[in-house]
């Protein structure tokens, strides 16, 4: 089977690839997995980060994505291609991941992070910020974390239509497939996103660059 699967590496990969390697994923085929494994693993990751927002987090996510993948492989109808159902899988693993998240961080904030000081021990301060002109605020500022700052702010079901639309390039149909939903519904939530996007960033831009 390890000769099979170097010959498919090795081969240019057609559109119908995917179904040949899963048919053999069914039989229990593992070096056919791992082709796909490496196929889709970036793309994968990709979708995972903008979800989070966290490196370590989306590693956990795809890792449970492939595993979870695996393990379902055989209730796989292919009615949709695999790309599809394999994203359907990590945007779920993704919005597992967010209410974990938002669950720690709840109980988190139930501690005080600054309890009273005893008498022996000092009161701490936060020291301000070295002062920086608006200029060198907008020359430091990093686009891509102005971006994934945009997304963490939205509701998870825009923020899942933006980065599979205008991010992984998807069509409105591929995305009504992942999601479930009416492409209708795929597109009013765009709109709603696109527009969330469009404000949140241009009002960043706004801040850094008042006063020059």
């Amino acid at each position: 089977m390890a000769d099979l699967s170097n010959n498919i590496e090795a081969s240019v990969y057609r559109p119908d690839d995917d179904q040949h390697l899963v048919s053999l994923c069914k039989r229990g085929d593992v070096d056919a997995f791992e082709v796909l494994v490496r196929r889709y693993e970036k793309k994968m990751f990709n979708i995972a980060f903008r979800m989070l927002g966290s490196h370590e987090d989306a590693v956990e996510v795809v890792q449970d994505t492939f595993v979870a993948a695996f393990r379902h492989i055989t209730g796989y109808k292919e009615k949709a291609a695999f790309s599809t159902w394999l994203t359907s899988i990590v945007l779920n693993q993704s919005r597992n991941r967010i209410k974990q998240v938002k669950v720690r961080q709840r109980h988190e904030q139930r501690v005080p992070e600054n309890p009273v000081a005893g008498e022996d021990e000092p009161v701490g301060f936060d020291p301000p910020a070295e002062g920086l002109t608006p200029l060198e605020q907008l020359e430091q500022h990093d686009l891509r974390g102005a971006v994934q700052g945009c997304l963490a702010a939205m509701d998870t079901e825009f923020r899942e239509v933006l980065i599979l639309r205008d991010m992984q390039g998807c069509s409105y149909h591929e995305i009504a497939d992942i999601l479930g939903v009416a492409e209708g519904t795929v597109k009013s939530r765009l709109f709603r996103a696109r527009t969330a996007a469009r404000d949140s960033l241009k009002g960043l831009v706004e801040d850094l660059t008042d006063g020059l």
